[in-house]
């Protein structure tokens, strides 16, 4: 086990890392401390680690941050939120910032980020749901940027990716509504990759990782860059990106540091190394 604290869990298996939050008697609400101990999480990923896949404990993926610290109660080492009230700007912004790198680290593209989602999956839970790559949610799991109902805004880093996700006008009537959106309807809108019954979460989360994982890393890596870069680019710009890409990938075989399958249209085999 790489870590076990702050009711967070860190396991890996040859090239997976399994995160999971592990408070399920509060249906793994976040607190500070949770995101501090994800992001150390983040630091400690091996340059070998292929995929890393996070998981709620228990009946819920996460219910959010702890309302206790709303209500203005501390709860173990963290305390109430209300001591941010007497923060200056730039100290708050210092504090969320650090915060945010426990949601920043699953972007990597040295590994694809899977989330198991089943039950609730809400507010800051949900915002880490929405910091991975692919999203993998049982039938039950139901989804709420809840935020706004509280005063608040969503502030670890899932305003980005829910926009990216869903576009600005789902993303602003489901923020500020603050309503539960079920899990076929974040499937069709694009939250969701795949949803299966409850009991079968596990064994399709670890197919989408075999699926994930299949073909030369680096190659993958490097399409993950481009893909996460896209957005941001002009056509023009990314197009240049792709050239570049492709460069250093057939260095990379011209170097004989990787082994691919062809099959032409014959289905005929041949390797290029």
């Amino acid at each position: 086990m790489l870590l076990d604290e702050h009711g967070v869990t860190c396991v890996q298996t040859g090239p997976v890392v399994e995160v999971t939050l592990n408070r399920p008697e509060v249906r793994n609400a976040m607190r500070p401390s949770t995101w501090t101990t994800l992001a150390a999480v983040g630091k400690s990923i091996d340059e070998d680690v292929r995929a890393v896949v996070v998981r709620g404990a228990g009946e819920a993926f996460c219910a959010g941050i702890d309302l206790r610290l709303v209500a203005g109660d501390a709860v173990g080492d963290d305390a109430p939120l209300s001591a941010l009230f007497e923060a200056s700007q730039v100290e708050f912004d210092r504090l969320v910032a650090a915060y945010q790198e426990g949601f920043v680290w699953l972007r990597d593209p040295r590994f694809i980020s899977v989330a198991a989602v089943q039950g609730h999956c809400m507010g800051a839970g949900f915002q880490f749901a929405l910091a991975c790559d692919v999203r993998v949610a049982s039938d039950d799991a139901k989804f709420c940027m809840r935020e706004a109902a509280l005063g608040l805004v969503p502030d670890l880093t899932g305003t980005k990716h829910l926009v990216d996700a869903v576009g600005y006008s789902r993303a602003l009537e489901w923020t500020a509504s603050a309503r539960f959106v079920e899990a076929e309807e974040a499937l069709a809108s694009g939250v969701v990759n795949k949803v299966v019954p409850r009991a079968d979460l596990d064994s399709a989360v670890g197919e989408m990782v075999s699926a994930l994982t299949a073909h030369p890393h680096d190659a993958v890596s490097a399409t993950k860059s481009l893909l996460q870069g896209a957005v941001e680019r002009t056509f023009d710009d990314q197009r240049a990106a792709e050239r570049i890409a492709q460069f250093h990938r057939f260095a990379a075989l011209a170097a004989g540091g990787v082994e691919v399958e062809l099959s032409g249209a014959t289905g005929a085999r041949s390797h290029v190394r």
